[in-house]
């Protein structure tokens, strides 16, 4: 008979979640504004949107009279507004950490069956994530729509104006009709956008002409000469196709804002005040985290789950000019 006493073994947990939203924010935050649109300053962001935010809108008609004796209101002021609600999207994924033990620094997950993510990894899987989502962001910031069949959306600039070009809060003179750009065209037809800048709005100090990046790179072509509408034969300062380095660009006074987002052939006019970004990126819609499944399911599975809100509107229509 043996003499080998039972032993009771208990089993061994050394597994820990990675990551568990502790820093939600800030990662929602460099998901979100890291999308180029927000990022370089192209539009007024209004964040902790816990659900909806009304823009009031005011507007009046004659105000000035002739001086007298008495109070006499002759003015109409008009109280309108528009609704920022931000929409609510996700993130899930799911990875098996024996992906990793051989070709992702394995002796950083421990040895034998209490393996875990390794933090590095970690760290970069969040990276990642935030990069797609702040490329799907900058895509939906303008060409969104929630009728898509992907349903990863808000409603976009795009369709918010034409929108509003449709209703007629536009008006007609603004709302030009597109065509495809090309270098031989995209002068004359950046030149009709400014042209059809309301006197009032020509000048201010956030006002741009946003554009896609390939009308973008279709100035610049244009601006450096030798082509039909370049600028000579030997574009700006003389110096040909080397005149840009990736400095600013103006066309007629206002300033060109490139949102890599926005459809090819489309441009806009818009004060930077009158354009809204809305998310809640401290409210309990906002959620990031990697969690290991062992001690949940046995698995040696991990998964990330990022939970966020955005969605954008405009405030006055006709401040706005279309080109699309």
């Amino acid at each position: 008979m043996s003499n080998l006493k039972n032993v009771e073994l208990a089993t061994t947990t050394n597994i820990t979640t990675t990551y568990a939203g502790q820093f939600a924010g800030e990662y929602i935050a460099a998901a979100l504004l890291s999308a180029s649109t927000i990022d370089d300053g192209g539009i007024t962001v209004k964040s902790n949107i816990a659900f909806k935010e009304v823009i009031k809108k005011l507007a009046t008609d004659a105000i000035v009279t002739a001086a007298g004796c008495d109070f006499n209101p002759t003015s109409t002021i008009t109280l309108t507004e528009r609704i920022l609600q931000p929409t609510e999207l996700q993130v899930n994924l799911q990875l098996c950490k024996y992906d990793f033990v051989n070709d992702w620094e394995s002796e950083q997950m421990g040895f034998g069956l209490g393996q875990s993510l390794p933090p590095k990894f970690s760290d970069f899987l969040i990276a990642h994530v935030a990069s797609k989502v702040a490329q799907n962001t900058e895509f939906n910031i303008w060409q969104g729509d929630t009728a898509a069949a992907s349903k990863n959306s808000f409603d976009g600039f795009e369709k918010l104006i034409a929108a509003a070009v449709t209703a007629g809060d536009i008006p007609a003179g603004q709302a030009l009709t597109s065509v495809a750009l090309t270098a031989d065209n995209i002068v004359e037809k950046l030149s009709d956008v400014v042209e059809a800048i309301p006197a009032a709005l020509y000048g201010k100090e956030d006002l741009f002409v946003y554009v896609s990046s390939k009308a973008a790179k279709l100035y610049v072509q244009a601006l450096g000469g030798f082509g039909a509408n370049g600028l000579g034969a030997n574009g700006v300062n003389g110096m040909g196709t080397q005149w840009w380095n990736n400095g600013s660009l103006t066309i007629n006074g206002v300033k060109i804002f490139v949102c890599p987002g926005m459809s090819d052939d489309n441009m806009y006019v818009a004060q930077k005040s009158n354009l809204y970004f809305g998310t809640g990126l401290l409210n309990s819609t906002q959620e990031v985290k990697v969690l290991d499944m062992s001690d949940l399911d046995a698995s040696n599975n991990v998964r990330m789950v990022m939970r966020f809100t955005s969605g954008v509107q405009f405030g006055i229509a006709s401040d706005i000019v279309s080109y699309a």
